[in-house]
Order: structure tokens, then C-alpha cells, then sequence
């Protein structure tokens, strides 16, 4: 089943939660609402369960209109970040009481628990209260619970922000072979990029209430289409300038900029994400000069720290263990920095060089 949000709008007093956000959630895929805290992931989210109200705009699933229908009528499975399990009820029945609110055959209950214990790797746990779970295992007792009406789609809020980071990394993988077995089509809400580029088939970023851009994980890294999305997705190096003449100029970058060729001086906003820098002993014509803070090894990874000290301005690179092994940097050392490639943000759209 597909999802369509069209124009929908929600106001919290003086809080602009929603402003007049479109959306198109395929059929059978798996969506990531991601952005920071107060951008409107999980507002969102409610309003396509029915948690929540819209005041304007209107919600789809395929070409029916359930704007005005209740969250009982819509056929959702909603998952919360903090599972909300019934303690005094075993983990078999926690899965069955939709199936019983719903007052379905004692024989229907007894087979679709045994169903779902196994497929979220939770046989012989049946009868353990939520207490004598793992945060991981009671995350995947939620998600049975929600999966056990046979749901058409499946909502989750922040489904792992509980968890330690390992749990999360598991569960993270096993949610994604689930959903391929099932083809649910299901949404989520994070504001772990790592988290939404590793599962999600499209990714939704959110600002204030907007959507800043919607396309696979890979679309929406290699061509960000807003400053606000090359910021968000990672670390990056920014400088801040001019650009005259198709000419660059931010701080230590001074590069050709085919993107503006007017002699009217404009501000622009350049980004360069650490392994996208280069760097080099030599120095050479239109290179940035630089000195070494930091040398920080992280796994296949060494991450360094410079300072332009003709510009004042503090540089991330990112190296490959290999390349930084062969340079034999050390703190202290002037090096030679090379941008292979810089995003220059306008009011116009992106332009890559």
C-alpha cells in the first residue's frame, strides 16, 4: 500500500510542527523520515496513523482518502521508541492482544503468536515477562505486537533510540531482512543519518516543518539539494564567501566557479566534506597551506585535524589508513590541502565542480 501526504499543515499554539508538506511513500518500500529534533519527523508520522490530526491537507493510502478516518480504522502498526509492553502480561500475550481485542479464534491467536515468535527470533520466550527481556528483545516483542493484525503499513518512531549502540546495530539489519521478507510498506522516524542511509529504500530529510529532500540514500548524499542537507548529512569543512565573475572566493578556496558568471559580486556558501580534501607534502600553485593538530586513528580511517593559520579557519580531513601511512605525518608538519570537489550553495540550486 502506498502513502501520499498532500499539502498537510500542523500547528502546536505558536509551534509551525507542519508546513504544507507533499510526500509519496511507495508501495512495499522502507522510508526513513529523518532531520533533527523539532523538524517535524514524528508529527508527521502520527498524522499518517491517525494519532494525530492535520489542519489542512489531506492523507492517501493508494487512492483512499483516510484524512478523517480514526487510527483503529486505518489498518497501521505503530511501533513507539519506548516499546510501552504490558508488564503484567507474558510476551505471547502481548503479541495476541490486538488479536483478541479483535476477538479472533483462540486457535487464529495461538497459531499467529507461534508465527511471529518465530520470525522475530523469539522462540521458547513466550511466556517471560517484558522484565526478563533485553531492551532488544522487547523491541522485537513491540514489533510483533504491532505486526500481528496484519497491518497494512508499519509505523515506527525512533524504533532503537533506547538502545545501546551495538543493540541498535543489530536490530538495525535484522528490521531490514524483516521487512524484506514481508514487504510491509513501512516508515520510520530517526535523526540517525547512519541509521536511515543503512535501512531505508528512500530517504525523507526534514527542517522546520518542510521537506528539505526526498531520494534514495545515495541520491540525497552525492547531491544534496539544500545547504541545509550537505550540512546535515555528516561532517563538512565550510567557508564562507564570494563568488564574482565565475570566480570563487571562501577564505583559503580560490577556484573557478562556472556557476555564476556575472560581475556582480553575490555571497556563497562552499562545502567540503572531509574525504573530499586532499592532502600532500608539496606545496604548489593554488594549494591551501596547513598545519597538523591532530592525528585521530579510526578503524580503515585516520582522521586529521588542521589549522589554516592564514585564514584562521580549522579543517576535517578524512584519509584512508593506507595514504596516511605512506605521507608519515605527524603533529606540527605544514601540509599542502587540495580540494577534489566543492558544493556551492545560492539561492540558486547546487552546482558541483
Amino acid at each position: 500500500m502506498s502513502i501520499r501526504i498532500c499539502g498537510v499543515s500542523r500547528r502546536f499554539g505558536a509551534f509551525q510542527a507542519l508546513s504544507g508538506v507533499d510526500l509519496q511513500v511507495p508501495s512495499g518500500s522502507l522510508t526513513a523520515l529523518l532531520g533533527p529534533s523539532g523538524s517535524g519527523k514524528t508529527t508527521l508520522l502520527r498524522i499518517i496513523a491517525g494519532l494525530e490530526s492535520a489542519d489542512s491537507g489531506r492523507v492517501l493510502f493508494d487512492d483512499r482518502d483516510v484524512t478523517d478516518l480514526a487510527a483503529r480504522e486505518r489498518g497501521v502498526g505503530f511501533v513507539f521508541q519506548h516499546y510501552v509492553l504490558f508488564r503484567h502480561m507474558t510476551v505471547a500475550e502481548n503479541i495476541a492482544f490486538g488479536l483478541r481485542v479483535r476477538k479472533a479464534p483462540a486457535f487464529e491467536v495461538t497459531s499467529r503468536v507461534q508465527e511471529l515468535l518465530h520470525l522475530v527470533r523469539l522462540e521458547g520466550l513466550g511466556q517471560r515477562l517484558p522484565a526478563e527481556l533485553s531492551g532488544g528483545q522487547r523491541q522485537r516483542v513491540a514489533l510483533a505486537r504491532a505486526l500481528a493484525v496484519r497491518p497494512q503499513m508499519l509505523l515506527l518512531d525512533e524504533p532503537f533510540g533506547a538502545l545501546d549502540a551495538r543493540v541498535r546495530q543489530e536490530l538495525r539489519g535484522w528490521l531490514r531482512r524483516l521487512h524484506q521478507e514481508m514487504h510491509v510498506t513501512t516508515v520510520f522516524v530517526t535523526h540517525d543519518q547512519e541509521e536511515a542511509f543503512e535501512m531505508a529504500d528512500q530517504v525523507v530529510v526534514m527542517n522546520q516543518g518542510r521537506i528539505e529532500q526526498t531520494g534514495s540514500p545515495q541520491e540525497v548524499f552525492d547531491h544534496p539539494a539544500t545547504s541545509f542537507v550537505m550540512d546535515f548529512l555528516g561532517n563538512v569543512n565550510v567557508f564562507h564567501g564570494r563568488v564574482t565573475a565565475g570566480r570563487l572566493e571562501a577564505g583559503p578556496l580560490n577556484m573557478e566557479y562556472s556557476g555564476y558568471t556575472r560581475d556582480e559580486p553575490r555571497n556563497a556558501t562552499a562545502y567540503v566534506r572531509p574525504h573530499e580534501l586532499e592532502l600532500d607534502r608539496q606545496p604548489g600553485q593554488g594549494l591551501l597551506q596547513a598545519t597538523v593538530l591532530q592525528l585521530t586513528p579510526a578503524g580503515s580511517l585516520v582522521r586529521i585535524r588542521l589549522l589554516a593559520e592564514g585564514y584562521g579557519v580549522e579543517l576535517n580531513v578524512d584519509m584512508v589508513r593506507e595514504r596516511a601511512e605512506q605521507l608519515q605525518l605527524c603533529c606540527g608538519e605544514r601540509v599542502s590541502v587540495r580540494p577534489k570537489t566543492a558544493r556551492i550553495f545560492m539561492p540558486e540550486p547546487e552546482y558541483v565542480i
